[in-house]
């Protein structure tokens, strides 16, 4: 395909896709920049998600309408690779798959190394609780991605390209399928793309659900046909990856940041963000939160306003506890760090970390404990079981919350509980251990008394952890009969009009009682 088709296809469609949205009172359009209506998205600024639910994601037209593969042949007609390669690394677009390493750096590291072969690969493994960011870009708007792969690939000098994705994403394998027809259809993959001369195919490959996957080197291992555990990082990737060949590996949201920075240059994207942090980040937002889904915000976000202003705090006006920002590697946030700003340098400083883009929102009666034993629960099904740190290491620190929530835990088991978490963080192989820890450890840092109201007073503050609950019928019963007929374990006793009382020997904890419970405005049935 041509410029000039390019061109006649973005004036002739784009109108009339603006011309329905407008009508739907969808979108407004700003100086050719198309913003979404509504509290929710007034605060956002969307460039990975620019046109998520705005085009048809298995039209290609209407992705060039709005622009699309426009940087790919502005990168082949005007720019050299090592311009291409400057562009990136001056516009300091980090990372958005978790370690946040600066991208034109990588670029730049394959593009200077001699060889007859190199790769690229998307890394779309997104296995993060909560997480569905990638997910989204790619069954809305799969060009974007392909689009900054063709870029990558030309400016390192490689002419082969894969999409490692999660086979748990069907939508998404079948949209991307979909979209790589018809950008071969059209001379936009394959060869001699725009009749320059450069090559660049692209391949899908399915994981199979290991979350350890989305570790670099474990992700080449899955891709060569071996199973995935990670190498030890004794060569860069992008001097030694695929086969032994240079190789880069960036996210989806990465990939979808490259074109809108080669058609607007490096110092437009600098002008979002903060000076170390450009640029914006997708964010899941989840939980216990009024308004949950996808959020893109400018780096540098106050956490307060993402929450609050986009999120509406947390649902039935509970109060706003703690935020989980990385996943399972990453940290839990509590309400005095409200204000931080939302980039690399600043949640690195609080002990959590950016991650690939999960926030989870927790209110007033999450345990704290439980979501470190949740997160670490994952960590441990998900080790490969290569490095013994991790592998033995979480388990154990694992079994330790697990006494803690039933409270069975000694202080000594708290001691061991934090020598552990030092060891598993400073020897394990890769990321997965090396991070794994987290969650463990801000919650001790930051809710220490959580940890030992569970240890010393056998009580959980939360009321969440079952073992230590206890419901009791007080003096404001009504003798209605409803928790009685509600219990699944006849473990209610009492008649009709007078006070009943618990057999906490029966009890199982289900809450049923306390949840049917119609006395107002304090319920007859109390939990200690």
């Amino acid at each position: 395909m041509d410029r000039d088709r390019l061109l006649n296809i973005r004036n002739e469609k784009k109108p009339e896709i603006v011309e329905k949205l407008i009508r739907d009172d969808v979108v407004e359009i700003r100086a050719e920049r198309v913003v979404l209506k509504g509290d929710y998205y007034k605060n956002q600024l969307r460039i990975a998600l620019r046109n998520c639910d705005i085009i048809n994601p298995f039209d290609i037209e209407e992705y060039i309408a709005f622009d699309g593969y426009f940087a790919l042949y502005k990168a082949l007609n005007d720019l050299s690779q090592r311009e291409v390669v400057d562009i990136m690394k001056n516009s300091l677009l980090r990372g958005r798959g978790g370690a946040g390493f600066p991208t034109g750096k990588k670029w730049e590291e394959a593009f200077s190394f001699d060889a007859d072969q190199k790769y690229i690969i998307c890394n779309a493994d997104e296995g993060d609780p909560g997480a569905f960011m990638d997910r989204s870009i790619l069954e809305k708007d799969p060009h974007s991605v392909l689009e900054g792969m063709a870029i990558g690939g030309y400016a390192i000098g490689a002419n082969k390209g894969f999409i490692y994705v999660r086979a748990e994403y069907p939508q998404a394998v079948k949209t991307l399928r979909h979209a790589i027809a018809q950008a071969k259809e059209n001379g936009l993959l394959g060869e001699d793309i725009f009749g320059m001369g450069f090559n660049f195919d692209i391949e899908l490959r399915l994981g199979s659900g290991a979350f350890v996957c989305g570790e670099g080197t474990a992700l080449i291992e899955s891709i060569e046909g071996h199973r995935g555990m990670p190498r030890p990082k004794l060569q860069r990737t992008a001097h030694v990856g695929l086969w032994g060949k240079p190789t880069i590996i960036n996210n989806v949201e990465t990939f979808a940041n490259v074109a809108p920075i080669i058609l607007n240059g490096a110092e437009w994207f600098r002008s979002i963000g903060t000076e170390k942090s450009p640029g914006t980040k997708v964010f899941s937002l989840v939980g216990k939160i009024e308004n949950a889904g996808l959020v893109e915000v400018p780096m540098g976000t106050k956490l307060r306003d993402i929450v609050f202003d986009i999120g509406g705090g947390c649902q039935n006006n509970k109060e706003y506890k703690a935020v989980q920002t990385g996943g399972p590697s990453g940290g839990c946030i509590p309400k005095e760090y409200l204000d931080v700003s939302v980039d690399f340098e600043s949640l690195d400083s609080i002990g959590s970390i950016m991650g690939s883009g999960g926030m989870v929102v927790m209110d007033e009666n999450t345990c704290m404990i439980d979501i470190a034993k949740y997160f670490l629960e994952f960590s441990v099904d998900e080790s490969c079981g290569k490095c013994i740190p991790c592998r033995e290491g979480t388990r154990r620190m694992y079994e330790i919350l697990e006494l803690i929530t039933e409270g069975k835990a000694e202080m000594n088991d708290l001691e061991e509980l934090e020598k552990l978490s030092h060891v598993v963080s400073n020897t394990s192989l890769c990321g997965l251990g090396q991070t794994a820890p987290n969650p463990v450890v801000t919650t001790l840092k930051y809710y220490k008394d959580e940890y030992l109201a569970h240890i010393v007073d056998k009580k959980c503050p939360a009321k969440s952890c079952k073992a230590l609950i206890t419901y009791t019928i007080s003096d404001r019963c009504i003798g209605c009969s409803i928790c009685k007929k509600n219990c699944p374990v006849d473990a209610i006793d009492g008649e009709l009009k007078k006070k009943y009382s618990i057999d906490n020997e029966k009890c199982i904890k289900c809450g049923s009682c306390y949840e049917v419970c119609p006395v107002k405005p304090v319920k007859a049935v109390e939990i200690y």
